[in-house]
């Protein structure tokens, strides 16, 4: 007679919290609660459970006006083992000083908090991110630096660093939750949940979070796209074509010659598009002056910024900003 079955212990169910700021993204907050319910069904057992959080616990409408339910307010003393923020467009200003305490209280009492998109602008104000690597939209990054020039901010597309979580948002939060599947319950079965969204490979922290340029402008020659990385890479202090050119191993003429071959503009308003919306994303969705506007996109003054985006928006940049954030 063989030795007596040694029952198994069944895993303790994790116990998930989404804060939501208003205008949170709908894909953010899907792209991390998905793999959790699969999780659940592959296992065939509750290994996570996710709960929606609020400031007053009443409803809070996404960036596309579905309006979520949730069950706590942020001051509920939940058991959870992980919160996350969830955010997206209109945290510029953003100081809600229950939240940050409610924030700087979990984080005392050991829990992991993660951020997800602008969450991780959320979780820096609130002052739980000191002297620990982080990641953000791209598109905020350099918000993010400028406001915190003391954190270690990374364009990876996720970050884990000990008990704090951080991805830049969309389907980044699906490798995200896949990893921290991967670490709890091992690969094969983070591998299962990814399968289960058609998701055919698994990302690692540190990968790119834009497509990269040969697929965004279908170009294959290493020097254009080598000059369109420099392009983006200088908005704020932009630089003359004839460098780029130089950069990109290519002489001026060479290189127009080239480009021309790709796009129907020149590369001199190709990188001016660049820039102008790089400054439409800014009227939009920060409450930088103008003049700020114009200085963070390359512009020599606002008037300068106003007459070149007259001509490319057919709008005054004035009366972009009283339209409002585009839906």
């Amino acid at each position: 007679m063989g030795p007596p079955e040694i029952a198994k212990t069944p895993p303790t169910t994790q116990r998930i919290g989404f804060f939501l700021v208003p205008q949170f993204s709908m894909m953010a907050l899907s792209s991390a609660t998905e793999p959790l319910r699969a999780a659940n069904r592959v296992a065939g057992t509750t290994l996570y459970s996710w709960h929606l959080i609020s400031v007053d616990g009443e409803p809070v409408a996404s960036s596309s006006g579905f309006a979520m339910q949730p069950e706590y307010s942020i001051a509920a003393p939940a058991r959870l083992s992980h919160l996350f923020v969830v955010a997206s467009i209109g945290v510029s200003d953003y100081r809600n000083a229950q939240v940050f305490d409610c924030l700087r209280q979990r984080a005392a009492e050991g829990l992991t908090l993660g951020g997800i998109s602008l969450g991780t602008m959320i979780l820096a104000r609130a002052g739980v991110l000191d002297r620990r690597r982080c990641t953000i939209h791209w598109e905020a990054c350099r918000e993010l630096s400028d406001e915190f020039p003391s954190l270690e901010v990374t364009r990876d597309i996720y970050c884990i660093d000990g008990d704090r979580m951080t991805c830049s948002g969309g389907t980044a939060a699906i490798d995200m939750m896949l990893d921290l599947v991967a670490r709890q319950h091992g690969r094969q079965l983070a591998g299962e949940i990814a399968d289960q969204f058609i998701h055919s490979r698994m990302r690692t922290a540190q990968e790119s979070q834009k497509m990269a340029i040969q697929w965004r402008y279908g170009v294959k020659d290493r020097r254009i796209v080598n000059a369109i990385t420099l392009m983006e890479q200088n908005i704020e202090r932009p630089i003359p074509i004839a460098t780029i050119a130089s950069l990109a191993g290519i002489s001026a003429r060479t290189f127009e010659r080239m480009w021309l071959k790709h796009f129907a503009i020149r590369p001199s308003q190709f990188y001016l598009e660049l820039r102008l919306k790089a400054s439409q994303k800014l009227i939009r969705e920060s409450t930088c002056s103008l003049l700020d506007v114009a200085m963070q996109s390359g512009f020599a003054s606002a008037s300068h910024l106003g007459r070149c985006y007259k001509q490319f928006f057919g709008i005054t940049p004035g009366r972009e900003r009283a339209a409002g954030p585009a839906q």
